[in-house]
């Protein structure tokens, strides 16, 4: 058997603790009205992307929209709540990471209404283009993402 270098052996410890860390999965609570379907497909989206998700079904998605802020324009289908921002939408999990990661001053992002294309809103090669935009608690938005 061939032993490593003492710095070697601690190089790879370090480096294996750090992707252990990035794999954790993210806690997500999602709030979904009971009698829409496309919730639960972009809900299959953000669990294979490594989130962790409690699913509450219910019929005050509005009073949640309410409470975290969602105004009508900014408004979907279903309302998210992950490490105190708002996910509004069918929002791309690539996003969503990226938000987590880069941590900006916002209440949230979002994908208003229910373009085809986004995650749980597939519909075989049909995509509109769309934005996910950034908001925050003033109700000032901005472009986050674009998919065109």
């Amino acid at each position: 058997m061939k032993v490593l270098p003492r710095f070697l052996t601690i190089s790879l410890l370090v480096f294996n603790a750090g992707v252990n860390a990035e794999d954790k999965a993210v806690d997500m609570v999602v709030y979904r009205s009971p009698s829409c379907t496309c919730c639960g497909k972009w809900l299959e989206h953000i669990k294979s992307n490594n989130f962790n998700v409690k699913d509450i079904v219910t019929e005050e998605v509005q009073t949640i929209k309410n409470k975290y802020g969602v105004t009508a324009e900014m408004a979907s289908c279903h309302t998210a709540i992950v490490n105190g921002y708002v996910i509004e939408g069918h929002v791309p999990a690539n996003d969503i990471e990226k938000l987590l990661k880069t941590k900006p001053k916002l209440a949230g992002i979002a994908v208003p209404g229910m373009p085809k294309g986004t995650p749980g809103m597939e519909m075989g090669g049909v995509k509109d283009p769309y934005n996910v935009l950034s908001f925050n608690k003033d109700n000032q938005y901005e472009v986050f993402s674009s998919y065109q």
